[in-house]
């Protein structure tokens, strides 16, 4: 199993995540996070960290979330990973449960 970053973190960007995470498997783009399926190792630090509620484990994953999986993996193939917090996008606290925003994705 692995987590995965859903949908409400895009234009958002929180990275209370990257903190805890013991492996250093987030990856960074212009307006949202993603994690490694393969380098994460299901220690769910990462989820209660997040303000927008983004993480959820992948069998929690509702059928109109299970892309993001796949969309989590091949980002983190091309971004930079992230290992320190930063500051949150600066309307991210505007855009904290918008709904479908999958529209928004920069992949930069």
């Amino acid at each position: 199993m692995t987590f995965v970053v859903t949908d409400n973190c895009i234009r958002c960007k929180y990275t209370d995540c990257v903190e805890v995470c013991p492996v250093d498997c987030f990856y960074e783009g212009p307006n949202f996070l993603v994690i490694n399926p393969d380098e994460c190792i299901d220690c769910a630090l990462c989820e209660p960290e997040c303000p927008a509620e983004a993480i959820l484990s992948e069998d929690e994953l509702r059928d109109d979330q299970k892309d993001f999986l796949e969309l989590n993996r091949e980002l983190s193939e091309v971004w930079p990973n992230i290992t320190e917090k930063k500051d949150p996008l600066p309307d991210a606290e505007e855009w904290d449960g918008v709904a479908n925003k999958l529209e928004h994705l920069d992949r930069g």
